[in-house]
């Protein structure tokens, strides 16, 4: 990957997208076309600090791609996606997430470019099968809700045609629970640092769901929390292996409780935890995942070195330099 060279970024005024813009930026790319929906959200604030070169709607990208100005494009990261594990809408989830994935790896690979993709790690499930990146393993995976399975179906097409293997293949992420600034448009879907913060800020406490399961305590649930500025070093460093092909799990490697999320917001506001226990509602309760941890033995093969922060670094990080001062990536000196 050299600074002149054009990268296409989908999703890129969203969470994941935007940070990966922004990392780009940092290491002097700025020969970038960004594609994505700008609707009622708010979510265009986080194009405001970045650099690039062209901004095109996701649905005029089609017909886009066969002009000059896309020729050269060499990299395309495809993170744009509708993110919500919520929606019911099956149809609307497979043109988004299925088949317009599709459409853009077909013409990334006609025209040998390098396509990283967003898979998710809600293809997983309940976790039942393990949470083991690659291939081998695929059909046994049983997404809990029509976002992971829309996801885990582009996974399934693309080894069925053999596009993880050969000389240029695909990478897809399955990202656990990121974190970080540039998410608050996100509603419902932010994470539940920025919903807690929110909380802390306004009540000094927190409320967070009680445990419904025998082998958790209360707040002892278990997730992968990953940093954003982390999950897009990741993929940076995997578009840029060019023996990496296939699924690999964007995480720590490591399961943290919520409780252990949680503190160290109380820490960064100079207040004692105190933490409210609340049932989880009826409609979770069966989808709940309780314990998540990537397995990054593959992504540690390719000679990824390890993450920058620590759970409670990037929390205090997340706390001190953007939501207390409600500023996006790109607008803070040195972060």
């Amino acid at each position: 990957m050299h600074v002149t060279d054009k990268i296409l970024v989908t999703g890129a005024a969203g969470f994941i997208g935007s940070a990966l813009v922004w990392a780009l930026n940092r290491q002097g790319y700025e020969n970038i076309v960004l594609a994505d929906f700008l609707g009622s959200d708010e979510k265009w604030r986080n194009l405001v600090p970045l650099r690039y070169a062209d901004y095109v709607e996701a649905d005029q990208l089609w017909a886009r791609l066969e002009t000059p100005a896309f020729r050269d494009v060499r990299w395309v990261f495809h993170l744009g996606a509708c993110s919500a594990t919520t929606e019911k809408n099956a149809r609307y989830l497979m043109e988004n997430n299925f088949d317009y994935t599709r459409r853009l790896a077909e013409w990334a690979r006609a025209g040998g470019r390098r396509f990283v993709y967003a898979s998710s790690a809600a293809t997983y499930g309940d976790g039942a099968v393990g949470m083991l990146d690659g291939q081998e393993r695929l059909n046994d995976l049983r997404p809990l809700n029509m976002y992971g399975y829309s996801k885990h179906l582009f996974d399934q097409y693309a080894e069925r045609q053999g596009w993880f293997d050969g000389a240029n293949p695909l990478v897809g992420l399955k990202y656990f629970n990121v974190f970080g600034p540039n998410e608050d448009h996100k509603g419902d879907m932010r994470s539940v640092v920025h919903k807690a913060y929110a909380q802390i800020r306004d009540e000094q406490k927190v409320r967070l769901f009680r445990s419904h399961h025998p082998d958790y305590k209360d707040g002892e649930q278990k997730r992968d929390f990953v940093y954003v500025k982390d999950a897009v070093a990741m993929t940076l460093h995997l578009a840029r292996t060019a023996t990496a092909g296939g699924l690999f799990n964007v995480g720590t490697g490591r399961a943290s409780t919520w409780i252990e999320l949680v503190t160290p917001i109380f820490e960064a506001l100079g207040l004692p935890p105190q933490i409210e226990f609340i049932d989880m509602p009826e409609v979770l309760r069966g989808k709940y995942q309780y314990y998540t941890c990537a397995d990054t033995r593959r992504l540690a093969a390719t000679g990824w070195a390890g993450n920058n922060h620590t759970l409670a670094e990037a929390v205090k990080d997340y706390v001190t330099h953007y939501l207390l001062t409600d500023q996006r990536l790109g607008h803070v000196n040195g972060h």
